[in-house]
């Protein structure tokens, strides 16, 4: 048992837990370093003075010391889960007790008092609590940018910052501190830089000096995860190897379903889990090159592959790992759930299923997945209920990459609408967007942050602290705020954020997409179409007023665009719970125009606190402005769409206004982004020519120009 202490002229706090659980000892440092930061004095004492009880006492696993007897009592832990804590007031509430049933718990109820303090300055004024998590996993999904799934400039300028311990330990403190309990590593191919095949040693490239500097990246990584909490997996794609393995033993890179690849493999498999004792478990993805292109696999033989490999591989292993198994184009779920049961796995497997595809910051309903090419869902991966896995939620984030995004009511509805029997867990986290170096910001004084999760820190914020409890109220955020940026800032500033974040969610709930590079919201982009359709335009991204014309919705109570006009000419009565183009535009301006308020009545106070207040209000403005170019972007391709079908000229001309107006809400983007934001290498538009190989808003201008003429040369055809 471990006790700090701190003395000053009011009062003496100290604190007893038991430093041998890491976590722990992890937060205790933090909440030590917060009473720091407000001028205390630190001292560590060797024991807790027998006299006196301390002021902070952590009792975790029902372990209540005697001296507590009289105020704790085993009845106390009764209804406390794995990682949630309860925090009480006792001995006329001069001390508090944290109780958790195992060092996560304990671990999280330090970090409340610390946050307690940095909002309070002190422990006076804490209050008991009982909170228990809403889903055991809120797992962090991290591309990783060596042996990259996407390969590209976007990719490639984490290399150096992914390699740096520094970056890690920034990034894991953001996890704990959110309540983000699992962070999960993509590539294609993770063993050359993990471990030196006993069978296949040329399968990787590294010499041994290097593959001793990798390893010892990875233990320390792993090592400081396990310190926060925090669960760790490495996800392989599936039948993949290295250039240099196809060297030295023959074969294909992708897709080879040789004896030999399947016993490398295997071999990596069981090699990976017995030289990394802290890593918390592996998982595998059924998509890509299990034969896909142009010869899919069955359902059967791609589970039969995974038996052979990553099954048979952590069988072998000397201890056992947590399993991650993806729905990714599983197919028929039968055979999944037969691999899963033979597996005979310690825990539970966790079965990874893509809400909404890659576009889950859209509408909170489930209306596609990725179990198919199709889209279709499939209720037979949760129905009958599974007994030896649980269903995790990916929401994908493809739609912002750039701007902070903020809006905790969509969070709340997604977990109220999506709370299942068969649900443990979620995941966040992009594909093409990968949070270490900020390379899309212009050096500037407004910079305060260095990496690029720091930047979206609210986005982080509001994911893990209300997976981990959706009853965090907003005034949780609004302090977040206010502590960043001053006394006062905090509802406004989080309104702000909210209403603006309506938009890329709005547009993604409109504009159906589903892979990666079918949509990207922030900058109004499809460079991908979601379906095959003849007159995809390939010459820009840019979802043209062409586009949006014809273009079905995700959310189901949605009308698109051709719908509703064909249902106003044939004057058909549209239901209340129906949204029609023209009253999802009218939300979009309302909400926009109500956070420029905000914005205004804000940005007069940025010089009070810090100059970074006023890059997160000029990143509500572009989204504001976003939301209004969408707002009449939609009545432009109400009245063009009429225009096609009755050849009204009023129409026409209404359209030409409009997208008018379009062009100078766009000029507002510009205005917010051009000084702030260098041209970005995007990962989905690389196929493009090379006016669209970086984004910025700016160069999309001609293209939103274009609009104006595509209506004003608009043809009726009867």
């Amino acid at each position: 048992m471990l006790a700090i202490g701190r003395c000053d002229a009011f009062a003496q706090i100290t604190l007893a837990y038991d430093s041998s659980l890491q976590p722990v000892h992890y937060a205790a440092g933090k909440l030590s370093d917060a009473l720091a930061r407000k001028g205390r004095g630190i001292k560590i004492l060797s024991e807790v003075n027998p006299g006196k009880l301390p002021s902070v006492w952590v009792i975790n696993k029902g372990n209540i010391p005697r001296r507590l007897r009289k105020w704790v009592s085993a009845k106390d832990f009764e209804g406390l889960q794995p990682e949630g804590y309860a925090i009480q007031r006792i001995g006329d509430k001069r001390s508090i007790v944290i109780l958790s049933k195992d060092a996560i718990g304990a671990e999280y109820g330090l970090l409340d008092l610390t946050e307690h303090v940095e909002l309070h300055g002190g422990l006076d004024k804490v209050e008991a609590k009982r909170i228990n998590p809403k889903f055991e996993y809120r797992i962090v999904k991290f591309n990783l940018p060596w042996s990259p799934y996407r390969v590209s400039k976007a990719t490639e300028v984490h290399l150096q910052t992914c390699r740096d311990l520094k970056f890690w330990e920034k990034f894991l403190d953001m996890m704990a501190e959110n309540r983000l309990n699992a962070l999960s590593l993509w590539n294609n191919h993770p063993f050359p830089y993990m471990i030196r095949s006993q069978s296949f040693p040329l399968a990787s490239g590294l010499s041994d000096a290097e593959m001793k500097e990798w390893q010892g990246f990875w233990k320390q990584l792993f090592s400081m995860a396990k310190q926060r909490g925090i669960q760790t997996y490495i996800i392989n794609w599936n039948v993949v190897v290295s250039p240099e393995f196809v060297k030295a033993y023959g074969g294909k890179e992708y897709s080879d379903l040789s004896d030999q690849v399947k016993k490398y493999t295997k071999e990596s498999v069981t090699q990976l889990i017995d030289e990394y004792e802290d890593l918390t478990g592996i998982g595998v993805t059924l998509a890509d090159w299990m034969g896909n292109f142009p010869d899919k696999l069955t359902p059967q033989q791609r589970e039969d592959w995974i038996d052979d490999t990553f099954v048979a591989g952590m069988k072998a292993a000397r201890r056992p790992v947590k399993f991650i198994h993806r729905s990714v184009l599983a197919g028929d779920p039968v055979a999944m759930r037969e691999l899963i049961s033979k597996a005979d796995l310690k825990d539970p497997a966790l079965v990874e299923i893509k809400f909404n595809w890659s576009h889950g910051h859209s509408t909170p309903k489930l209306s596609i997945s990725h179990d198919y090419h199709s889209g279709k869902i499939d209720e037979r991966f949760w129905s009958p209920k599974p007994k030896d896995y649980n269903i995790q939620w990916m929401v994908r984030n493809e739609d912002f990459f750039i701007l902070r995004w903020g809006q905790p009511d969509f969070i709340r509805q997604h977990i109220a609408f999506n709370s299942k029997d068969y649900v443990n867990g979620y995941f966040i986290g992009s594909e093409g967007y990968i949070p270490a170096a900020d390379y899309s910001q212009k050096p500037s004084p407004e910079k305060t942050w260095q990496y690029a999760f720091e930047k979206q820190w609210l986005f982080y914020k509001l994911w893990g602290k209300l997976l981990y409890n959706p009853s965090t109220s907003d005034k949780e955020f609004e302090n977040a705020f206010e502590l960043k940026y001053g006394s006062g800032v905090g509802k406004p500033m989080l309104e702000a954020t909210r209403l603006a974040g309506n938009m890329p969610l709005r547009l993604a709930s409109f504009y159906r997409s589903t892979w990666d590079y079918t949509l990207y919201s922030e900058g109004f982009i499809e460079a991908e179409p979601a379906e095959a359709k003849g007159n995809f335009d390939r010459s820009n991204p840019l979802i043209s007023i062409t586009d949006l014309l014809d273009h079905p919705t995700l959310d189901p109570a949605m009308l698109s665009i051709a719908d509703y006009v064909d249902s106003a000419l044939m004057k058909k009565v549209v239901g209340e719970d129906v949204i029609t183009p023209l009253a999802l535009a009218d939300s979009s301006e309302h909400d926009s125009r109500r956070a420029l308020e905000l914005v205004d009545g804000l940005m007069p106070r940025s010089g009070a606190a810090t100059s970074a207040i006023k890059s997160e209000l000029e990143d509500v403005a572009v989204w504001a402005h976003l939301g209004l170019y969408f707002a009449d972007k939609l009545r432009a391709g109400v009245a063009l769409k009429t225009f096609y079908r009755t050849g009204d000229a009023q129409q026409k001309q209404q359209a030409v206004i409009l997208l008018q107006k379009c062009l100078n809400h766009w000029d507002q983007v510009i205005r917010f982004t051009k000084d702030r934001y260098l041209p970005t290498p995007h990962v989905m538009t690389q196929n493009y020519g090379p006016e669209f190989q970086v984004f910025h808003w700016e160069l999309m201008r001609p293209q939103v120009e274009k609009d104006i003429a595509i209506a004003d040369h608009a043809v009726f055809k009867p």
